[in-house]
């Protein structure tokens, strides 16, 4: 008796939902990753494209196993970044004739939130 009587209420569920004549809303498109991330971070867009910027600083560390290199560096205005201390991934090659406690002029491609020194000389 119990299940006729439950079978009896999914019956007029399904047909109570059919007859409403609504379509199924259409499939959304995913947000993507930087409409998310936009979203996120207030409003202010993280570009995709890879962006260049110069600077100058002072060498206070080098990891050559984990490729990093962190800078004291003063502000970068090209990519509004203010002075600060900060590591940097870059490749063995381009530390060539650096150490702990040079000032230095480095380019960097900045992309999203990943920095890395391309380009490094000891002033």
């Amino acid at each position: 008796m119990k299940n006729a009587a439950l079978r009896n209420v999914m019956l007029a569920a399904v047909v109570t939902l059919s007859a409403c004549g609504q379509e199924a809303p259409a499939p959304t498109e995913e947000p993507t990753m930087a409409a998310t991330s936009e979203a996120a971070m207030g409003g202010m867009a993280m570009s995709a494209e890879a962006k260049m910027a110069q600077g100058t600083g002072v060498v206070t560390a080098i990891d050559t196993s984990a490729g990093t290199i962190t800078l004291d560096h003063e502000a970068m205005p090209e990519i509004e970044w203010p002075a600060m201390t900060m590591t940097f991934s870059v490749k063995p090659a381009v530390l060539d004739g650096v150490k702990v406690g040079d000032k230095v002029a480095f380019d960097a491609s900045i992309q999203g939130s990943a920095a890395e020194v391309t380009a490094i000389s000891s002033q």
